[in-house]
């Protein structure tokens, strides 16, 4: 009886730690994918953690999942990446199918005897309609300019809240404009029918980094990536010396401006 006691107890504070421990770590709680479809899983931690190796597990209990692929590794068609600059690593999964749903953990190996590792859950659902998906998971935009996700949810989802948050800060967005800056903003139209658009205008470098779209508390994730407006040029003209003939179209103005063109409302 004393045996089981101690079991008992023993399990108890490694949970307790766990759950502590699982403070300093954050990713989404549920996300979806189309069935032979691929999908990119952030996981955030805190600077204490930036040196310890990172981990994909696969299980219900924390106890008891498996890992699955390892930092800088990859594992029949899955990888996981760190970016230690960004407090961040993360998870690609390819080629995915039914069997792939259920719980995983991102992970960070604790180094010391009897510490236990520190992890955060999420479910992953993959069926041939999920709940929630978009065009492209991965957008391009310039600075001042602006990018737009097309994406589409189940008619299940239909009078769910939407949402767009971006995973570092874990600010959102919801349906109608959020900020009223005449030259930047992020705009969310739900079209009741089963579709969905997000703008962002006034881009700027700080932007870049991972999004999420979510319709009730399934979502799905969206990277944006923002590159530098060019510069302005100018072309120069030689002056050509008044006793040389010139023809017409040597005579036009000495500059040409070149301009980027932008969103802006």
């Amino acid at each position: 009886m004393r045996f089981y006691s101690l079991i008992s107890s023993l399990i108890l504070s490694v949970f307790l730690l766990f759950i502590s421990g699982s403070e300093s770590m954050k990713t989404l709680k549920h996300l979806t994918v189309r069935r032979g479809g691929s999908l990119t899983v952030p996981c955030l931690y805190e600077e204490e953690y930036k040196s310890n190796l990172k981990y994909w597990c696969k299980g219900g209990h924390w106890i008891l999942c498996r890992t699955v692929a390892k930092t800088n590794t990859s594992n029949t068609g899955i990888s996981v990446t760190d970016y230690p600059s960004q407090n961040m690593f993360t998870v690609d999964l390819k080629n995915l199918s039914d069997s792939d749903s259920g719980w995983y953990w991102c992970a960070v190996e604790i180094d010391g005897y009897g510490t236990p590792d520190d992890g955060y859950s999420v479910y992953l659902t993959v069926s041939s309609d999920p709940a929630v998906w978009v065009e492209n998971s991965t957008v391009i935009g310039q600075e001042e300019g602006g990018v737009s996700v097309q994406g589409f949810y189940s008619s299940g989802y239909k009078n769910k809240v939407k949402q767009w948050c971006r995973v570092k800060t874990c600010k959102c967005y919801h349906v109608g404009r959020t900020n009223t800056s005449q030259r930047s903003g992020v705009l969310i139209s739900d079209y009741s029918q089963g579709s969905f658009r997000v703008e962002m205008i006034g881009l700027q470098k700080s932007d870049a980094g991972w999004y999420w779209f979510s319709a009730g508390d399934v979502g799905v994730t969206v990277h944006l990536t923002v590159t530098e407006r060019p510069t302005t040029t100018t072309a120069a003209v030689t002056t050509l010396p008044t006793t040389q003939k010139t023809t017409p179209h040597q005579s036009t103005p000495s500059t040409i401006s070149f301009k980027t063109l932008f969103i802006c409302i």
